[in-house]
């Protein structure tokens, strides 16, 4: 009997080093950028929630964008995770980051990958069935009339800061948009690219553009995705359609997107294990983000508004990303 105390003692020892890490007694402080498109916003505001109630970080948002958020984070170490990353979209910027040891490459933020492209609404597809590629497209500059000059037809980009609307601006010139009468929109936002198309669709108005998915606005809006007539070149997509000053790039195909969650190697060096883990096994399918994003979408919600949905909705999905005891406290803070 005596022997007892120490057994037990020596027991809760065993179990407590077998226990998964959960709240994690050295996550510290942390920033985690949100890009200005829903997907990134809903993703961001759920690694914040889990992070801070599960995982016991002080965590918090910063505004960015692609290009100058994976840039701040190779010459700054800030901010310290980037949960929504693109990575093909600037595949140089992201290697080198890597091999000078400044960043980390996790889980896929999307396991299906992302999928971006220029695309047409269905109704203009239907209407003018020759219409498949890029360079169909083009041939008819009287169907996506600019909103400042009917003369010519627009090609709508996404905000400067993103590395598609770099892609964008590349492959308008790759295929001679300008020489064909057409004009690039900045649109300025997400917000105002979603409006471009929502605008066309109310007037049933022929519209073009680079647009990507997973989204709410390709769940609402029917749009056809064009062909982009040529095989990858992925030696021409990285020399070139995926660098702002490549002065000569060629017409090329917009390969599926790996779209990685990446963090400073400081974050990673000086973070609990547990938290690298769970951004390790964070995932989640383009089912899942469209009909997310399509409840963020109808009911004017924000990012923490749809984590907190997402959480509330779907432990069936997150539940597994994390230990038990963590699943725990994230379910008493909600």
């Amino acid at each position: 009997m005596k022997n007892l105390p120490l057994a037990a003692a020596c027991l809760t020892i065993l179990v407590l080093e077998s226990l998964p890490a959960n709240a994690a007694s050295n996550c510290g402080e942390l920033t985690i950028s949100s890009m200005n498109w829903q997907s990134a916003e809903v993703l961001a505001s759920l690694d914040k929630f889990i992070l801070k109630a599960g995982f016991g970080c002080d965590a918090e948002i910063l505004e960015g964008d692609t290009v100058p958020t994976v840039t701040s984070m190779i010459e700054k170490g800030k901010p310290d995770v980037a949960p929504e990353i693109w990575v093909d979209l600037l595949p140089d910027v992201v290697a080198t980051g890597i091999k000078l040891g400044k960043l980390v490459e996790t889980g896929a933020a999307l396991k299906d990958g992302g999928v971006n492209g220029w695309w047409i609404p269905k109704y203009v597809s239907e209407a003018h069935p020759d219409i498949k590629t890029i360079a169909d497209a083009l041939k008819h500059p009287e169907l996506f009339p600019a909103p400042e000059d009917s003369s010519k037809g627009a090609v709508f980009n996404g905000p400067q800061g993103w590395g598609a609307t770099v892609v964008t601006t590349q492959l308008f010139k790759a295929y001679g948009a300008e020489k064909a009468g057409f004009t690039l929109i900045d649109t300025g936002s997400a917000a105002g690219l979603d409006g471009s198309i929502a605008k066309s669709y109310e007037r049933h108005q022929g519209w073009l553009g680079f647009y990507w998915a997973p989204t709410s606005i390709l769940g609402k809006y029917e749009m056809v995705k064009l062909d982009f007539g040529v095989p990858y070149n992925q030696a021409e997509w990285k020399r070139c359609n995926t660098v702002a000053d490549c002065a000569d790039p060629k017409p090329n195909v917009w390969p599926q997107d790996r779209v990685k969650t990446i963090v400073t190697k400081g974050f990673s060096d000086r973070t609990d294990p547990a938290v690298m883990e769970y951004l390790q096994t964070r995932s989640w399918s383009n089912d899942t983000v469209n009909g997310l994003l399509t409840w963020m979408t109808d009911n004017q919600a924000t990012g923490d508004d749809a984590a907190k949905y997402f959480l509330k909705t779907r432990e069936d999905i997150w539940a597994k990303w994390v230990p038990v005891g963590v699943a725990g406290k994230i379910k008493a803070a909600l």
